[in-house]
């Protein structure tokens, strides 16, 4: 009767947009709670959100001392805004900060998207590069990358002659850990037509090796583009359950745009102060991502050596292309105690993208990994 009386409800309720319907789910990973409840260990491995195994700064709890939760947060995100101002050179007025770079990708598709526009992208993508402008009712044209699995440049720039009105790309790519080179990185500034905004999604920015190029300071000196780089605390910074990201624009402009689609206080105040506080230590940043750069090498060597092939990767994670079905092996991963994630994007179901752990971690999801696709 209860589910009868709720269909009644839905049918005589007034309607939900046709492009919702039509939205691919966003491919979260399992957390931790789920997996002891399903593999029945208590100690569980989550390898499947690019998080850091390190946690984060132990400058973090300190500055969280005497925070006072009864006070609203700071809806400008000054003290952060600044303190990402003096660390890159960008003026504070060009800079806003939202619950995670994935609102500033949602707000970047409210602010400017609009039922005849199309939005640019890559395949394999971020599901939120997709699902956002989808959920704006957009269509989404996207751009395969090769079969290497690096960028499509050329591709990309017969793409971008149609003006799409946002272009959306990663380096180093989720899900793939590719990184865009210099030349790569200019071509693409180059084809921007106006009136097509480029934003690039450097969430993994810090784990980049010396001497490729740093994106931001690239499209820093292109004036003549609108365009905005995200980032996030989520990953380097290791405050990936306190939601706090970033996006710096090209002009002060683009970011008040931004900005007017938000909520009053979307960045809590423990966010902002741990922030701040996890800017300010660069060194430890710095030691945990030197440690995983090193333990994700070996681990890419260790699985090359089983036979499976690794994509090249400039992030805290690896994608690697299985000989069957990845939800299918993530499956019996799982049952192990192990999180990974499947792909689950039409042409890629038979990758899995696995986060780099600690070096105990990365072994023992080589040997299980070894196991479940029976290459023993």
């Amino acid at each position: 009767m209860a589910e009868n009386n709720l269909k009644a409800e839905e049918a005589n309720g007034p309607s939900a947009r046709p492009a919702l319907s039509r939205l691919p789910p966003y491919n979260a990973g399992v957390p931790a709670a789920v997996a002891r409840r399903i593999s029945g260990k208590e100690e569980v491995i989550c390898l499947g959100s690019n998080e850091n195994p390190y946690g984060t700064s132990p400058s973090v709890g300190a500055a969280l001392w005497g925070l006072v939760p009864s006070r609203y947060s700071d809806s400008t995100c000054a003290a952060l805004r600044e303190a990402i101002s003096d660390r890159l050179g960008v003026a504070a007025e060009r800079i806003v900060c939202g619950n995670g770079s994935e609102e500033l990708i949602a707000a970047l598709c409210r602010a400017y998207l609009e039922p005849a526009d199309h939005v640019l992208t890559v395949s394999p993508c971020f599901g939120l590069h997709e699902i956002e402008p989808m959920a704006a009712g957009v269509q989404v044209i996207k751009v395969a990358m090769t079969e290497d699995l690096d960028f499509d440049v050329e591709g990309l720039i017969a793409a971008l002659a149609k003006v799409p009105k946002i272009f959306f790309i990663s380096s180093p790519s989720n899900p793939v850990g590719q990184a865009l080179s210099g030349q790569a990185l200019s071509r693409l500034a180059d084809a921007i037509q106006p009136g097509t905004i480029f934003v690039l999604d450097e969430a993994y920015a810090e784990f980049v090796a010396k001497g490729l190029p740093d994106g931001l300071a690239i499209l820093n000196h292109r004036s003549d583009l609108h365009w905005a780089v995200l980032r996030t605390f989520s990953k380097a910074y290791g405050l990936a359950g306190l939601r706090v990201g970033y996006a710096i624009t090209s002009h002060p402009g683009l970011a008040r745009t931004i900005r007017a689609t938000l909520t009053p206080f979307n960045v809590n105040a423990v966010a902002q102060t741990a922030a701040v506080a996890a800017l300010r230590d660069t060194a430890w940043m710095i030691e945990a991502t030197t440690r995983l750069r090193y333990d994700r090498d070996i681990l890419a060597d260790r699985i090359r050596r089983l036979g499976l092939r690794v994509i090249p990767s400039q992030a805290n994670f690896l994608f690697i292309a299985l000989p069957m079905n990845a939800a299918t092996v993530a499956g019996v991963l799982l049952q192990k105690g192990i999180v990974v994630k499947p792909w689950m994007e039409t042409g890629y179901t038979n990758f899995i993208r696995v986060t780099i752990g600690t070096a105990e971690q990365n072994e023992h999801f080589a040997r299980e990994l070894e196991g479940a696709v029976n290459l023993r």
